[in-house]
């Protein structure tokens, strides 16, 4: 028999959503069980989120803001024949 991380691991997406809302339910009626679960969703959310994600304003804002950049002579080119790593490592990120 599997332990409950192997079972974990073996989880599509969906089968991990009825867990937890199958978990839910065993506790939907303890107050302070479901306020703990909610803190821990939130903790892991919060982790989750994505600092790259935009509306498409803020995109066509960066966008036109980089080329400015470009016109001012403010950019990075790539050399021939550099690696993506070597570029990174050369203008220091």
């Amino acid at each position: 028999m599997l332990n409950f991380a192997e079972n974990l691991s073996n989880m599509t997406t969906i089968e991990l959503q009825s867990e937890i809302n199958r978990a839910l339910g065993i506790i939907g009626d303890d107050y302070n069980l479901l306020q703990k679960a909610l803190r821990s969703l939130k903790r892991l959310a919060d982790k989750k989120q994505d600092e790259s994600l935009m509306t498409q304003e803020e995109f066509f804002a960066r966008v036109d803001e980089a080329r400015e950049q470009i016109r001012r002579g403010e950019g990075y080119t790539m050399l021939p024949g550099e690696s993506f790593a070597d570029f990174r490592k050369r203008i220091g990120r």
